[in-house]
């Protein structure tokens, strides 16, 4: 019954998320059933595991609050400056409409590897899509496909150096820096963005010999309204991209420092601590931006104000997830499992792939998956011989697979934002966001097992 009602918990949990019920009121219900069918104390259950335990909701939201605050204000800065617009249409600009697909994944990659949350990138390239959309004649369902791709693989989880809660949530729990397995990280960033693209490139010349053309909808024309007017100022491509790279050389200068021979206190100050110091570099970015445009100057608190409330949502929902996983780690189900995984005779590194996926397609999400794997799993692989800095990215690689199921709360969001189901869009979205990123987990793997 104890097992039986696990299951159950985890299929609710799905099926709440695909009808749309919120993901906090889903997680609820769920541990609810877990809870009863594993004789678990509710109370325990409701105030002890899911707030407070070690994979706990308010455990995590209270050791990452920081960062997606910093994170939601840089990327409402960079909106309401202009920037990540000037950055999507000096990319256009430069590539051409023909180049759409290729121009959504740039752009989307550029504004999250350099710390804009996905949310505020969606909207930004949203009412931009739409034009691109249009002029190149793509359909809907692969322009969306692109923004996943883009938004939602390589930068979150392969190249090194991102300021992303996955890259930190690893380095805060193995005591590395966000630098960690880096060539194994760029290896697969490689496959998955060219993987991706020629997938997407692939599907556009199909459509067009099909005759499947663009075909717009009500949400595009309310969104193609908040895309920058004709006429608009808006800023130089090298300007929009200044405050993206002084993120990434903040948060780079301290191991590259390092690495001349160079030490001082903050350096050390910085390297062991993840979560601080990205947080630090979001603000600085930030700042420039208040520095930088004269528009942000003008109601520069509200703007901050609506960033802290993009930040507010995907803190909660993310670690609404994290704490259904801290309850299901209660459960001897979940112990047997873990135990299963251990005794597999197989390579550490393949177990971690393979663990690392699963939990994060149960939780249908990276981050939700990738925190419970740390604090429940990956203190045995460290004893199994893993180094930390292998450990760190390809799990990171590994939780970035299967948390882009149909429940997944990004995917979601993303059909929802763009007025489309899962029957017309998500089997591109599976291609370039769950099987090629798998494949390049695995090819990261091989790598490093060589």
């Amino acid at each position: 019954m104890a097992d039986v009602g696990l299951v159950a918990g985890l299929v609710l949990l799905i099926v709440l998320a695909l009808r749309g019920v919120n993901i906090l009121l889903a997680v609820l219900v769920s541990i609810l059933v877990i809870g009863v069918t594993n004789q678990l104390s509710l109370a325990d259950v409701f105030l002890k595991f899911f707030p407070f335990g070690p994979s706990g909701a308010f455990s995590f939201a209270g050791n990452f609050l920081l960062l997606f605050l910093c994170g939601g204000l840089f990327g409402r800065v960079m909106a309401a400056s202009h920037a990540a617009q000037g950055v999507a249409v000096g990319i256009t600009e430069r590539l051409g409409h023909h180049r759409a697909l290729w121009i959504a994944m740039l752009v989307c990659a550029v504004l999250t590897y350099g710390g804009v949350v996905v949310f505020v990138v969606m909207f930004t390239m949203y009412p931009i899509g739409v034009t691109l959309m249009r002029e190149a004649n793509i359909p809907r369902r692969l322009y969306a496909a692109a923004i996943a791709l883009g938004a939602g693989t390589f930068t979150m989880t392969a190249l090194p150096g991102t300021p992303s809660i996955h890259n930190v949530i690893a380095a805060r729990s193995l005591g590395t820096d966000l630098f960690a397995g880096g060539w194994y990280g760029v290896l697969a960033g490689l496959v998955m963005a060219l993987g991706g693209m020629w997938y997407l490139q692939w599907q556009w010349r199909r459509a067009q010999a099909q005759g499947e053309v663009y075909v717009a909808n009500d949400k595009d024309e309310q969104m193609a309204a908040l895309a920058p007017k004709e006429g608009t100022k808006l800023p130089g491509l090298m300007l929009s991209l200044t405050p993206i790279l002084v993120v990434l050389i903040t948060i780079m200068l301290p191991r590259v420092l390092t690495m001349a021979g160079v030490t001082s206190a903050w350096q050390t100050f910085a390297n062991s601590q993840p979560v601080l110091w990205a947080s630090f570099a979001l603000l600085v970015g930030s700042l420039l931006c208040y520095l930088l445009f004269a528009s942000v100057r003008k109601d520069f608190v509200a703007t901050a104000g609506h960033g802290v409330d993009d930040a507010m949502l995907p803190l909660i929902n993310t670690a609404a997830v994290i704490g259904f996983g801290g309850v299901v780690i209660q459960t001897e189900g979940f112990h047997a499992f873990a135990a299963w995984l251990l005794s597999l005779d197989i390579s550490p590194l393949v177990s971690v792939l393979v663990s690392a996926n699963l939990i994060s397609g149960i939780t249908a999400s990276a981050s939700g998956g990738l925190q419970i794997f740390m604090s429940s799993l990956a203190p045995a692989y460290l004893e199994a011989g893993v180094s930390a800095e292998v450990l760190h990215r390809l799990a990171n690689l590994a939780a970035g697979g299967l948390d882009s199921l149909p429940h997944s709360g990004a995917v979601i969001a993303l059909l929802t934002l763009m007025g489309l189901t899962h029957k017309e869009a998500y089997k591109d979205i599976f291609v370039v966001t769950v099987a090629i990123p798998l494949l390049a987990a695995v090819i990261a793997m091989l790598a490093a097992l060589l």
